[in-house]
């Protein structure tokens, strides 16, 4: 018997239900149902560390939802607090419910009430998350390249005083917090790394029982500062003339400087036996085309959203990010949670900005959802405009919100969660 709407019990999970929690996530995301005892004495480690909520049929868990603290890159560099979800799932049998909109309006309410400005999430399924006022904030692109076709030397990059060396996962846990923190402080978009991440993916914490170890690749300038970090795997097929026909494909690249994005990425481009190289998840507008002698040997193969935020607190959220120019925008704002909404006056300037509550007349009307989508910068108020999801109240309103709000390069969120 299908129990009532009312019956089903949406609340925080206790530790000795993670296992129940976990096969409903695996159920979810149509994965085994059977749940290694490896993956539940890792979650345990970080149990305290999350914000866990299932709904409960009896003793059955029949949807999930985690959160977790987070810090996302601000256009000019600031750190904002925000809230991260994910493993969002509701079993086939418990569709149209409620239970998500139950589990989504307790956690962002929540994290209003604790303080972050924003939430985050990587959406599996495009159309869920607007009606919960997330908008999707930065965008991913990957790229496939035919290596003997960039005419780059096949010898490898020229690296001045500097150095490639390959390193194992010991020195990755030392020396890749450093680099990545260097990256997110100047890339709008990206997020912080705890330390499980750098357990999980460097196969200190073991539970994917597909992991395999890949290479490390560390570029350090000439004064022996780290300052780029790449992972990659490299598949074995060799053609039936015995000509190499192998893979390479990027985990993760970290480059806090020009010089080692160019390193790495030449130094990839130049593995021997590797014919093919997949980029991994890169910005929409990453070098890696333009460094290479043909950029025509660089096929994009993915194009799609990425990072989706949601905006709780309007005025710290415009406050802490730069902006391109000087001026003043009066945002109507419609939420109709009540999270966010109102009528904001934001006086910007390339080094911040301020943002109050006002009763002067709108210049421009949006849903949350749209601020979203504006706030680091990837998508263009004149554009919204013209799909009808931001309404002009004041002729050009438009053309200086996409001055003021357009940063020098598009953000990019490295990573998933």
């Amino acid at each position: 018997m299908t129990r009532a709407r009312s019956d089903i019990d949406v609340r925080p999970i206790t530790e000795p239900e993670l296992p129940e929690w976990l096969r409903a996530v695996n159920t979810g995301f149509l994965r085994s149902a059977v749940v290694a005892e490896a993956e539940i004495e890792a979650r345990r480690a970080t149990f305290g560390d999350g914000r866990w909520t299932g709904a409960f049929d009896g003793d059955r868990c029949v949807a999930t939802f985690k959160s977790f603290a987070q810090e996302v890159t601000a256009v000019g560099g600031a750190l904002v607090p925000a809230d991260a979800i994910t493993g969002v799932t509701v079993t086939a049998t418990h569709r149209r419910r409620g239970l998500l909109t139950r589990m989504m309006t307790r956690d962002l309410a929540e994290a209003k009430e604790r303080g972050d400005v924003v939430a985050t999430l990587i959406a599996a399924e495009y159309r869920i998350y607007g009606r919960y006022g997330f908008g999707p904030a930065t965008r991913t692109t990957t790229w496939e390249v035919d290596l003997p076709r960039t005419g780059l030397d096949p010898r490898g990059p020229d690296l001045g005083q500097g150095r490639i060396d390959l390193v194992d996962a010991d020195v990755v846990r030392k020396i890749g917090p450093e680099v990545h923190d260097r990256v997110r402080r100047t890339t709008p978009g990206a997020v912080s790394r705890d330390d499980m991440w750098w357990q999980v993916n460097t196969g200190a914490v073991r539970y994917d029982p597909k992991w395999t170890e890949p290479f490390w690749a560390l570029y350090r300038a000439p004064d022996g500062t780290p300052e780029g970090l790449v992972s990659y795997e490299i598949d074995d097929k060799w053609g039936d003339a015995k000509q190499p026909l192998n893979t390479a494909t990027v985990r993760h690249l970290l480059a806090a400087t020009p010089a080692a994005e160019r390193a790495l990425w030449h130094y990839l481009c130049s593995i021997d036996w590797v014919v093919r190289l997949r980029s991994g998840d890169r910005a929409p507008d990453d070098l890696l085309p333009d460094l290479l002698p043909d950029p025509r040997a660089a096929r994009i193969t993915t194009q799609a959203d990425w990072l989706w935020v949601r905006i709780l607190d309007v005025r710290r959220a415009l406050e802490a990010r730069s902006y391109g120019g000087e001026g003043a925008l009066v945002l109507e704002l419609l939420d109709p949670t009540g999270l966010a909404g109102g009528r904001y006056l934001l006086e910007a300037s390339p080094t911040g900005g301020s943002c109050t509550t006002t009763t002067r007349g709108p210049d421009l009307t949006l849903d949350v959802r749209e601020l979203a989508a504006l706030w680091l910068g990837d998508e263009s108020v004149t554009r919204l405009a013209a799909l009808g999801r931001v309404h002009e109240q004041r002729a050009g309103a438009g053309r200086l919100a996409d001055a003021l709000l357009s940063p020098s390069r598009r953000p990019w969120c490295p990573d998933m969660f």
